[in-house]
């Protein structure tokens, strides 16, 4: 059995102030039962773990599973009392959260642990390696978005887990180092609603958020902040900007030709415009026999009659007229 193998299942029978952070805890745990899915002291050590970090359904199952296993351990039975406290509870709790810095941190940590060879205790240090993969979130009033930049993973290689504000991703492709993503999550989320998806080069995780807030960062770093819910306002609340358009805007066309009758009638003319101005109202107030005469006369005099009798004109042609002390001349092409 692999060297790390049996260092997860030994950091389960020492006492649990020698493990590491609750969320590396848990990991331990899941490795210890997939080696194992018979040992009680696995179980009972992923259920304390999710208590600690609030994940009290996630315990309920896994102190369910080791009491079935230990049924004489009062351990199970005693935590199991305790979870079910803390969930009745749970609805009138505000989860609390705090801003994380706008930073991404690389650290290694090291911890002391002992490791039992022979009746000797001996002294190891264990460093965090850097993550094999690459991940990023984004968000929208309702889920947020993980995404893991794994290329060319095959789909039964990975493994997803959703809690009430945990997440966990395991990823082990054959003949490479496994991945593994176990963040407590800045909020709670709905584990029904909760979806992944596998893409040719990327793997997407759709968290359902329980309240619409706005999360600053993707992991809970502790704290006592009250959670600000996401401000929604009306739409009548709402002063919309306005934008200029290029759609003309509609023409009244009966006011601007009144607007136009009654600029024309007011205007003030002299000389021909007048006279020209004149012809046009009678014109335009004539009937059709008094308009017939006025162009019938003006074409066939050459402008010089214009006359407004259709009695008179219609019935021969109009010979041209030219005014005293002019005389009229008939231009050939």
């Amino acid at each position: 059995m692999p060297f790390a193998a049996l260092f997860s299942i030994f950091t389960l029978l020492v006492d649990p102030c020698m493990s590491l952070l609750s969320t590396e805890a848990v990991a331990d745990a899941n490795k210890a039962i997939e080696l194992n899915p018979s040992l009680p002291k696995a179980y009972l050590r992923k259920g304390t773990a999710c208590m600690k970090l609030e994940e009290y359904q996630l315990a309920k199952a896994a102190l369910q599973t080791g009491a079935s296993l230990a049924p004489r351990d009062s351990k199970f039975t005693n935590l199991l009392k305790q979870c079910h406290d803390l969930i009745a509870e749970e609805s009138h709790v505000i989860t609390p959260i705090i801003p994380e810095k706008h930073t991404m941190i690389t650290r290694a940590v090291s911890a002391k642990e002992l490791r039992q060879e022979n009746g000797v205790a001996e002294q190891m240090t264990v460093t965090v390696a850097r993550p094999k993969y690459r991940h990023e979130f984004y968000q929208k009033p309702d889920e947020v978005v993980v995404t893991i930049f794994a290329k060319g993973i095959p789909q039964d290689s990975v493994t997803v887990d959703f809690g009430e504000q945990i997440l966990s991703v395991s990823i082990e492709v054959p003949g490479e180092d496994a991945y593994s993503l176990q963040p407590r999550l800045f909020g709670k989320i709905v584990p029904a609603k909760c979806r992944y998806e596998v893409l040719s080069t990327k793997m997407e995780i759709r968290l359902a958020k329980v309240e619409h807030i706005h999360w600053t960062a993707l992991e809970f770093r502790g704290g006592a902040t009250v959670p600000q819910r996401a401000i929604v306002s009306s739409v009548t609340d709402i002063q919309r900007p306005s934008y200029p358009s290029s759609k003309p805007k509609r023409v009244d066309w009966d006011k601007l030709e009144a607007q136009v009758k009654k600029e024309e009638k007011e205007e003030k003319l002299d000389g021909d415009a007048a006279l020209n101005k004149f012809f046009r109202q009678i014109y335009q107030d004539a009937d059709e026999d008094t308009r017939r005469a006025m162009s019938k006369s003006f074409v066939e005099s050459n402008g010089t009659v214009l006359s407004t009798n259709w009695k008179e004109v219609g019935s021969k042609k109009v010979e041209g007229s030219a005014p005293d002390g002019m005389e009229l001349k008939n231009w050939e092409y």
